[in-house]
């Protein structure tokens, strides 16, 4: 009787020890892994469906991203422009022009620039701070749903949805309350 007790206690222990290794990831593992990423320059892809026009937009570049908190949008087609967050500033530079916004000035745009900025970093506070956050998937292959705290954003974005795999971003699509919508496509590394 005691072997026999003895052996199920062990079994016992080999399935929970398999069941604990099999256990899904978490947001805090994923948020740990993309930390480790100091650095990406990758091309990108974006789209934005827009209900009043019968076409949807699109653009493409490049994203350059520097940890914790610089990143650079090159958008190389239709027209060049730059758009580039760098320590709480946003700086948009197009035919010639050159606008600088501190971001503080402008509390209503803070969630859409953390929504990216926060996930790259691996910034789970950063998302917290402005978003429910909702993880599925492992980390091979992950989704963040983030829905706005803020009813006044709330009111503009419905929602945003960033996947991606292992440590890198895929896509990041934003849902708007209006039904528009804006899906950023990230590609492949690209040479420094």
């Amino acid at each position: 009787m005691r072997g026999a007790a003895l052996g199920a206690l062990v079994w016992a222990l080999l399935c929970a020890g398999m069941a604990h290794a099999q256990a899904p990831v978490g947001l805090d593992e994923l948020m740990q892994l993309l930390a480790k990423r100091t650095h990406g320059h990758v091309a990108f892809t974006e789209v934005h469906k827009i209900a009043m026009l019968k076409q949807p937009l699109t653009a493409s570049g490049e994203l350059i991203y520097d940890a914790p908190d610089r990143l650079q949008k090159l958008t190389l087609a239709p027209r060049p422009e730059t758009l580039q967050l760098d320590h709480g500033a946003l700086t948009l530079e197009r035919a010639h022009r050159k606008r600088v916004l501190a971001l503080q000035d402008y509390p209503q745009v803070i969630p859409f620039v953390e929504s990216i900025r926060a996930t790259l970093a691996g910034d789970r506070a950063g998302l917290e701070r402005y978003f429910n956050v909702h993880f599925t998937g492992t980390l091979a292959e992950w989704t963040l749903e983030l829905q706005p705290r803020d009813p006044q954003v709330g009111a503009t974005v419905r929602k945003v949805r960033i996947s991606g795999a292992q440590n890198a971003i895929r896509t990041v699509e934003i849902e708007q309350s209006d039904g528009d919508e804006s899906i950023l496509t990230i590609g492949a590394d690209l040479a420094p």
